[in-house]
């Protein structure tokens, strides 16, 4: 089974709340949210439309201009990484230092 792992996030302020969309192998779509939530979808597309309807973005594709309209810098945006999804859900939700 292959997949594929899309990271999107919504800020508040300096803090960056993560998900992850996971497309599958059969064209359906599972994201895992801060909360430590697998939610599953029939598509990738519905899995999009919900975590926009949430006011989340695409790492992919953002640029610095992006990452500078919610007050970050593109470097700062790094996806949580972890050996499995208990761990990850830690990570999930990055309160990124004060830039000065």
């Amino acid at each position: 089974m292959s997949t594929r792992d899309e990271w999107w996030l919504a800020t508040l302020g300096r803090t960056v709340v993560w998900a992850r969309l996971r497309v599958l192998d059969a064209g359906t779509a599972e994201v895992f949210d801060s909360d430590g939530n697998a939610q599953p979808y029939d598509s990738e597309d519905s899995a999009r439309a919900a975590l926009m309807d949430a006011e989340y973005v695409a790492l992919e594709g953002m640029d610095a201009d992006d990452a500078a309209a919610r007050g970050l810098a593109l470097d700062e945006l790094v996806p949580p990484q972890s050996a499995d999804d208990a761990q990850l859900r830690e990570l999930m939700v990055q309160k990124l230092p004060s830039r000065h």
